[in-house]
């Protein structure tokens, strides 16, 4: 049988010299792992500290490392990105022209529009805003929905007024007193308020359940055209709430019935806006015209014996 072969580096020293200084690498890494163990285990903060010191150490080489790495990642990118440069910019001089008209254009129908309203004299102002004021009170348990506001007649509030929130409507002004007024909640069995879908304008009727969710009849004949998530605006359908005032959500539909819930939730809303009634916003009387004199009168009354 033949003799296995001997491990000892012999004679020779540069072998001698390699093992040994192995040798004392795994022994001066297991000694260094040991008292790491050791500090983390007795000494949790001055092993964190030896750790930011090896990370912050260790970062050039990391942030070096990386930039390496992404760059060998993205040499396809490059030369992908050279070969079809010709093509993009042929692209990208089509486009900037297109855009260069497209503005052209715009500002040509902005002076246009500029030069008609001046033409007929409009105004783009809203008068239909009363005042702010703050909801300081809702009823949350009885049958009734009400609200209270901490503005009534002394400050102009009259019942039937819309109130409304960022959010969306609230509710109208029920009963004023001189400084506070009640507000009836969209939620009240009482409150109907026409409405339609944003979506494609389909007319319905929204009435409160009392329960803090509302009921919304369609106006047309046939199925039920809403569907959970559509929104659904005032229609300014009966003069009292102007168009397009966000009313409600619907959540759920049932035969012929959907439900829905206010976007605006009157426990949640601090701030609100009391508008006059839509009708008397957009009839409220202009300057009076001065009377033209009859010029046919004078000689009428001097031919007259």
């Amino acid at each position: 049988m033949a003799r296995p072969p001997s491990r000892r580096p012999g004679l020779n020293r540069r072998a001698q010299y390699s093992l040994f200084a192995s040798y004392v690498v795994a022994l001066t890494g297991a000694a260094v792992g040991l008292l790491l163990i050791v500090i983390a285990i007795f000494d949790p903060t001055g092993f964190s500290a030896l750790r930011v010191a090896a990370a912050e150490i260790g970062r050039p080489a990391s942030v070096t490392m990386k930039g390496m790495v992404s760059g060998v990642a993205s040499i396809d990118e490059v030369l992908a990105s050279y070969w079809r440069a010709g093509s993009q910019n042929v692209a990208l001089r089509r486009q900037v022209e297109a855009d260069r008209n497209r503005i052209i254009e715009a500002k040509a129908v902005a002076q246009e529009n500029l030069r008609l309203k001046k033409l007929l004299k409009l105004v783009d102002e809203d008068s239909s805003d009363l005042l702010a004021a703050r909801l300081i009170a809702s009823s949350s348990s009885s049958a009734r929905r009400f609200a209270r506001l901490n503005a009534g007649s002394w400050q102009g509030v009259r019942p039937g007024m819309p109130v409304r929130a960022p959010e969306g409507l609230i509710g109208r002004v029920h009963s004023t007193t001189p400084n506070s007024s009640d507000v009836l909640l969209l939620t009240d069995a009482s409150n109907i308020v026409p409405v339609r879908r944003a979506a494609d304008n389909i007319p319905a009727i929204s009435t409160g359940l009392g329960d803090g969710s509302v009921e919304i009849r369609a106006l047309s004949a046939g199925r039920n055209p809403f569907k959970p998530g559509d929104l659904l605006v005032t229609s300014g359908i009966g003069g009292v709430y102007q168009p397009n005032i966000p009313v409600a959500v619907v959540v759920r539909a049932q035969g012929e019935i959907a439900y829905g819930v206010p976007l605006a939730n009157p426990a949640r809303v601090d701030a609100v806006v009391v508008e006059r009634i839509f009708e008397e916003a957009v009839t409220r009387p202009g300057p009076t015209a001065a009377p033209v004199a009859n010029e046919s009168a004078p000689a009428n009354a001097a031919a007259a014996p």
